[in-house]
Order: C-alpha cells, then sequence, then structure tokens
C-alpha cells in the first residue's frame, strides 16, 4: 500500500512537470527555469565588444554554476564591464575566453565571476 501511494506521488510529479515544460516551449519560453523567468536576454546575441587597443593576451576561465544563457548574460555583461576586457562565454564548455588590450590580473577576473555568483574553477 505504501509503495502505490509513493508511485501515484511520483507519477503526479513527473506528470506536472512534463505538462509545465510542455506549456512553457509551445509559448515559446527559451529557457524554462531560468531567474528571468524564461524571458531570459540569451535569447538575443549580445554585441561584441570593442577593445581599445590591440590584443595582447588572452585567458581561459573555467566556471561552475552557469545552468542556462541568462547565466551566461550575467557573466559576459559582468567581465565585459571590466576595462580593456572583451568575454565570450561558452555554456556548454562551462569556461569564458577572454582577451585584453592591458595587463589584467586573475584576481580582478576572479573577483568579477564571484561577485556574479559563479565560481572559478581556474584560469589559464
Amino acid at each position: 500500500m505504501e509503495n502505490m501511494i509513493v508511485i501515484v506521488i511520483l507519477v503526479i510529479l513527473i506528470g506536472g512537470a512534463a505538462s509545465y515544460l510542455i506549456k512553457a516551449k509551445k509559448n515559446g519560453v527559451r529557457c524554462v527555469g531560468c531567474p528571468a523567468g524564461g524571458s531570459c536576454p540569451g535569447s538575443r546575441k549580445m554585441p561584441k565588444k570593442k577593445l581599445d587597443g590591440p590584443v595582447i593576451g588572452r585567458k581561459t576561465m573555467r566556471i561552475s554554476g552557469m545552468h542556462c544563457e541568462h547565466c551566461v548574460m550575467d557573466v559576459t555583461t559582468i567581465l565585459n564591464q571590466i576595462d580593456g576586457v572583451r568575454a565570450e562565454v561558452n555554456l556548454s564548455a562551462g569556461s569564458a575566453k577572454v582577451s585584453y588590450d592591458r595587463e589584467i590580473g586573475d584576481d580582478l577576473l576572479k573577483s568579477a565571476v564571484e561577485k556574479a555568483g559563479y565560481q572559478v574553477i581556474s584560469i589559464q
């Protein structure tokens, strides 16, 4: 009897989740479950930031905690706010490719990303 109750509850929960996802996708939501309610700006492409001078170096940051395009937009925006930095963030790779036109310390990049709520695993 207890097993039957658990099975019924699981079926109800899974059915509800499936119907929510189907309804959200039919309504055009691109990012189900994201903090922006599915209307995250990640569905639009951000223009590439232009640097003031020539690129003198590149770094790759491994970042954890990104789950959707909204997260990508957060990390891209926070990194691009740093003078002399242009960032391209890849959700599937969990990384950000950072180009810079002046010396930028790893600690500055790391603290900016961690302030936004993500964890920097490494910078190379």
